[in-house]
């Protein structure tokens, strides 16, 4: 079978370099590869993601000369998948319902995650089954979480995945989900956590290799995680560079980091960005830095 690869954005804001390195990196390897490029809308936050982003997002894609297999997934259309996901973890007692809020959290953390949220402490985890029936069946919003030591318990005793980088060469990396602590997988006004959406999205699209960035390296623990508990096939993993913006940080939607729509508007071509970027030959108006 040929291989499959996906670039996901979310709908949140425009596309910047960073985004830009990332798609023309999975073209490169599903064109080498002989494979496929799908691509996926991550528009869970209903809040955030909205109908002109993503029409800037395709505008931008096809500017840059990308082309991608059948119709996009959208993960706002695909909620079932997702309960039903949800619903085999329930089931096994490796979820439960965390009725503190964000603030409750924070007050309580021994810490923070790999993305810099305050890391739970579990407080909900041992409610009596009767206080938690009691307070569901009177609507009091909650979040689900996975019970991550109970999870780790009854998966495989070594989970790891084939991480490739940008090259060919193959490591094997050991997960290590317990940096995550008790992780959302579906919160109080979303259909599923990112960490969750994510793996039921790579098996339904049948995702061969995973092209992102190396921000999130650490997540790829957890979504060993579920892949093993959900009896999920695990992709290849690539995890590339980073592009840094002019003060060394990566660049980011809440950075404000230029769009591509900018860019074009000032003049930029295709090419100048495929250039700058490492993905053709030529000289570069653009001093891009990678790390």
């Amino acid at each position: 079978m040929a291989p499959i690869f996906r670039f996901a954005p979310s709908p949140n804001g425009a596309l910047h370099l960073g985004h830009a390195y990332s798609a023309l990196m999975n073209a490169r390897l599903a064109a080498a590869a002989g494979g496929r490029l799908l691509l996926r809308i991550e528009d869970l936050d209903r809040v955030r993601c909205k109908p002109e982003y993503e029409s800037a997002i395709r505008n931008d894609l096809a500017w840059l000369g990308l082309v991608f297999a059948g119709a996009p997934r959208r993960q706002s259309e695909h909620g079932d998948d997702y309960a039903r996901a949800l619903e085999a973890l329930r089931a096994r007692g490796l979820a439960y319902p965390c009725f503190c809020s964000r603030g409750r959290v924070a007050a309580v953390a021994s810490g923070r995650d790999p993305d810099g949220a305050p890391l739970y402490l579990g407080t909900c985890r041992s409610l009596a089954p009767r206080d938690v029936a009691e307070r569901l069946a009177a609507g009091e919003p909650a979040a689900w979480r996975l019970d991550s030591a109970r999870a780790r318990a009854v998966a495989s005793a070594a989970l790891t995945w084939r991480e490739f980088g940008e090259g060919e060469t193959e490591a094997r990396c050991v997960a290590d989900p317990v940096v995550w602590g008790d992780f959302v997988l579906r919160g109080r006004d979303a259909a599923a956590s990112y960490h969750l959406a994510v793996v039921v999205d790579d098996a339904l699209q049948e995702i061969s290799d995973v092209v992102r960035g190396r921000d999130l390296f650490a997540s790829t623990s957890a979504h060993r995680l579920l892949q093993a508990l959900l009896g999920l096939p695990a992709p290849r993993y690539r995890h590339h560079r980073l592009v840094l913006d002019a003060n060394g940080d990566k660049m980011s939607k809440s950075a404000a980091s230029t769009p591509l729509g900018a860019q074009r508007a000032q003049g930029a071509s295709a090419e100048d960005l495929r250039v700058a970027l490492g993905f053709a030959p030529g000289p570069s108006r653009f001093a891009v830095r990678l790390s």
